[in-house]
């Protein structure tokens, strides 16, 4: 069967992309093809501003945590440390996966700086948009949420702008905080405005309960109607990683004990995040123990040099016929 196909933009000449409209990634392309616009004109307008960067994070301290927050936590928060320290007035910089209204950053009341990291962005390099959303947020006034907004408006040319591996300290750790609600948005209960609240209200309604867990690093377990997860950000080189878990497949050790299994994986901004059923009484701590041994187990598969025999092979087959990319 012939794959249906998607709708086409219609043609631009060369250079006229600015006669559209930069519009929300996920609103209908001013051009009118009927396709969203980070699908259509924005894809160009990303591409215009720099190549895909695969790994944003690379560099920055937890990378594999960054991922998880941009992908996989509902609610989590990290103070973020600027190299040569904070601007006067600004008492703290936090990281926080999702704000109200999904503005891409916040300066608070006291002059402390939220921003915002699932966001949609227009350019390729994830690292360098949050860098100037986090520079606009420095400057902007207490008390005023920051919108999505273009580089070229904050003082610099598409594609020459710092990186957050440039404005952060990388000799201080990432440390998230996983929160089961997004009651960290909110300094004043009592005062917040009935948008704000009624924001609040809706995205605790939709958060997915999630636990990082304490015994290995960057592995999270999420709680979900019909069966429970523990997704696992890794930052080994992915071939490498795919070999070791298909040895570790075809020996059947890959679970994380009775009623588990590993199903599948996918990729996020470079990393491969390994995914596991888990049974619905299985509650984070149950799986602290079992992670911690599958670590193990998964250092002396990494280890192997010898190549992967016949069953180790299918396994791999079977493991990368279910991979999935997320960015």
């Amino acid at each position: 069967m012939a794959k249906k196909r998607r709708p086409q933009p219609k043609t631009t000449p060369q250079g006229a992309a600015d006669a559209y409209p930069v519009v929300g990634a996920r609103e209908p392309c001013p051009c009118d093809s009927g396709r969203r616009y980070k699908a259509c004109h924005g894809r160009a307008a990303a591409h215009a501003v720099t190549e895909l960067v695969q790994r944003p994070f690379e560099g920055l301290p937890g990378e594999a945590d960054w991922v998880a927050l941009r992908e996989l936590v509902p609610a989590a928060t990290a103070e973020l440390h600027l190299k040569g320290g904070l601007p006067d007035g600004v008492p703290s910089v936090t990281l926080a996966t999702v704000l109200p209204m999904a503005w891409p950053a916040l300066r608070r009341d006291d002059g402390a700086v939220l921003l915002g990291l699932q966001n949609d962005t227009t350019s390729g390099d994830l690292s360098r948009d949050l860098a100037s959303t986090l520079r606009r947020a420095l400057t902007a006034e207490p008390g005023t949420p920051v919108a999505a907004g273009d580089e070229r408006g904050a003082g610099w040319a598409p594609g020459d702008g710092p990186r957050l591996q440039d404005l952060l300290d990388l000799d201080r750790p990432f440390e998230p905080v996983v929160h089961q609600g997004f009651e960290f948005w909110i300094e004043d209960a009592e005062n917040a405005s009935a948008e704000v609240s009624a924001s609040l209200e809706r995205a605790n309604e939709a958060a997915i309960p999630t636990v990082r867990l304490t015994g290995v690093e960057s592995a999270y377990w999420c709680e979900t109607p019909d069966k429970n997860h523990l997704r696992w950000v890794m930052t080994h080189p992915e071939e490498k990683l795919l070999d070791a878990l298909a040895r570790l497949h075809a020996a059947g050790v890959s679970s994380l004990g009775e009623g588990t299994r590993l199903v599948g994986s996918f990729r996020a901004h470079g990393l491969t995040v390994p995914v596991w059923d888990l049974p619905t009484a299985m509650r984070a701590d149950d799986v602290e123990k079992p992670a911690a041994e599958f670590a193990e187990r998964l250092a002396g598969a990494l280890a192997t040099e010898a190549p992967l025999t016949p069953d180790e092979r299918r396994a791999r087959s079977g493991l990368t016929n279910r991979q999935v990319t997320l960015s």
